[in-house]
């Protein structure tokens, strides 16, 4: 038999450790090939790492709530082979699989209103303490500045605090009950000291939160007289974070267009069908609205950039972010990479893949990096136009309505005349220090000009 080295996998460019949230495999337990072997957290995503090879779980290196570098070993397994001493031998885990898609929130980009320290912290004694990046954002998320945040009990590896215990003392907070709180036996405590500083006056309760006055109701949703108070999820929590910030972020401006897109609505009626039997996907608008605004940010290059204080940044690679509504409400961006290389084959596969991937719960890390400029079609769900926010630290977004039929006047080298055409309204929301409006205005312009010079007689 031989021992191998579990390692934390790497979980994107931007990730540099991740909170060990639960082991689903005990010391002496057998582990099948890509069974889950423990569930981790990072500051851009919840997953799990599952096992590249079979054996025994002989070794823990990480407790729960510890932070674990990315590369650092997380445990030892016994496998079958010739050798029956420990061996040195070291297989790094593949990128981990996502959990349900709710838990991959905090991979839609943005740039925080203030930038988060996540050195450690100096607390009362002189001693620091380390707080990691899951905590950090889930204290930014919920306004817990950094002398409340030095309140709270730690039961993590030397007194650091968990994503159990902020969540605990949120929810304690919330009902009047921080005093209250209290810290697990068996998880040992370095600093008492910061212990003893958790104990805080208790809030007023208010009756909607009152237990004796709140209806008995599902986890998480309370009712209080004729009213349903529903507990956002993370998700939610965060997403609403992100368009807060964004706001605080960018002055946003918002123009409108108009494009007639008829010849792009026949093309495809006449070549889906046979696109998706010779290419076995289908042949949606999306691929063809993003080839348009492909051709369209070449020509206004300021449009596929972003700001770092005060440098400009153009960005090379043409990464388009598509915005896509999950089942559960929510919505996460997955990006086309190199859109600008794909041909219209490759754009449809590429986006079809990622949009079955994050209704499926299948999306990686990786596939919500690295966006450039951010494409929303709000027509799906019957809108005629939208005002979409910016997908920070990106510098503008596009959003597309319904294709509506509607009497236009078409204009001839004979004379005008009136017909029944396809619609649909753009509108494009960009950052206005800077990208002025006639910039914003003629790059939409553009994208409504390509798409109205479809030709007709291309093939698929």
């Amino acid at each position: 038999m031989a021992i191998v080295d579990l390692v934390m996998p790497k979980l994107g460019e931007s990730i540099m450790e991740a909170t060990i949230l639960k082991w689903n495999k005990q010391i002496g337990d057998n582990i099948a090939v890509d069974e889950t072997v423990l569930e981790i957290a990072t500051d851009k995503v919840d997953t799990e790492v599952p096992a590249p090879f079979a054996g025994k779980l002989v070794e823990i290196c990480f407790q729960v709530n510890d932070v674990a570098p990315i590369g650092s070993v997380l445990a030892k397994i016994e496998v079958a082979g010739e050798n029956n001493t420990t061996s040195n031998n070291t297989i790094e885990t593949p990128a981990a699989a996502p959990t349900p898609i709710e838990k991959e929130i905090e991979s839609i980009p943005y740039v925080p209103a203030a930038p988060v320290n996540t050195a450690p912290q100096e607390i009362a004694n002189g001693e620091t303490r380390f707080y990691s990046p899951l905590v950090l954002n889930i204290a930014q998320s919920e306004g817990i500045s950094l002398s409340d945040l030095e309140k709270i009990p730690g039961t993590g590896s030397g007194g650091r605090v968990s994503k159990k215990d902020i969540l605990n003392w949120v929810a304690a907070k919330k009902s009047g009950t921080t005093q209250n709180v209290a810290v697990a036996a068996s998880a040992p405590v370095a600093n008492q000291n910061v212990i003893a500083s958790a104990q805080t006056p208790s809030a007023p309760i208010t009756s909607a939160a009152a237990p004796s006055t709140a209806a008995s109701s599902p986890a998480g949703v309370v009712l209080s007289g004729a009213s349903e108070i529903i507990e956002m999820d993370r998700m939610r929590k965060l997403i609403a974070k992100h368009m807060v910030d964004s706001v605080q972020t960018s002055p946003h401006v918002t123009s409108f267009s108009e494009a007639d897109v008829t010849n792009l609505v026949q093309w495809r009626n006449n070549n889906k069908a046979a696109f998706e039997k010779r290419e076995g996907t289908k042949l949606t608008f999306t691929p063809l609205i993003v080839e348009c605004l492909v051709a369209a940010m070449k020509k206004f290059p300021l449009i596929n950039s972003s700001l770092d204080g005060d440098k400009i940044i153009i960005k090379k690679d043409f990464n388009i972010g598509m915005a896509t509504a999950l089942p559960n409400g929510n919505l996460i961006v997955p990006v086309i990479k190199g859109a600008d290389q794909l041909n219209l084959v490759g754009l449809s596969k590429s986006i079809n893949n990622l949009a079955d991937a994050a209704r499926n719960n299948k999306l990686k890390p990786d596939d919500t990096q690295n966006g450039t400029f951010t494409f929303t079609n709000v027509g799906t769900f019957g809108s005629l136009m939208g005002t979409p926010i910016i997908n920070q630290p990106q510098v503008a977004i596009i959003a597309v309505g319904a294709i509506k039929k509607r009497v236009a006047v078409i204009e001839t080298p004979s004379g005008d005349s009136m017909a029944i055409r396809h619609m649909m309204y753009l509108s494009l929301s960009y950052d206005h220090r800077i990208i002025d409006g006639s910039v914003g205005a003629s790059f939409l312009t553009e994208v409504a000009n390509q798409l109205e010079a479809w030709d007709p007689n291309r093939t698929a």
